[in-house]
């Protein structure tokens, strides 16, 4: 079995702007949030300055669980990046939100084999704190029963 690798850190610099940094906020305390819209209650991600569905700019935050189902996936066995020929092969995940409906989050699928990973898969978020920076990087993970 051929395990999942894990990207390098140095690939996770962060640029937030106004619509993501309360994202990245949380991200640092080990929570996940998604930004819902205070007027309709449609969650979005990635944030953005405008509902897509009516348009308001009013956003509120939720904590989410950090559960959620793989939507779709990939797994990358060539470098297309340089610093990533050591790193492979790594999965790329397409991830349904628990609580968030209509929300995806695309993140990197660890701690499993890369033959593993299915659609539908039930997995949970995990925390990788960059050395020496304020910023923590999420994974996912198969979730616990």
């Amino acid at each position: 079995m051929t395990r999942a690798q894990v990207p390098p850190q140095s690939l996770g610099a962060l640029h937030p702007d106004a619509f993501t940094e309360p994202f990245w906020r949380a991200a640092a305390e080990h929570r996940l949030t998604c930004a819902q819209c205070a007027s309709c209650g449609a969650f979005r991600m990635p944030p953005s300055p405008f509902c897509h569905r009516c348009r308001s700019q009013d956003v509120t935050w939720a904590e989410l669980s950090g559960r959620g189902t793989v939507f779709s996936f990939t797994v990358a066995r060539h470098a297309l990046i340089p610093d990533l020929a050591a790193y492979l092969p790594y999965v790329v995940a397409v991830v349904d939100l628990e609580g968030a409906p209509g929300a995806r989050l695309i993140g990197n699928v660890v701690d499993i084999g890369v033959e593993d990973v299915r659609v539908g898969m039930p997995v949970e978020i995990t925390w990788e704190d960059v050395e020496g920076s304020p910023v923590s990087l999420y994974r996912f993970r198969p979730a616990a029963p």
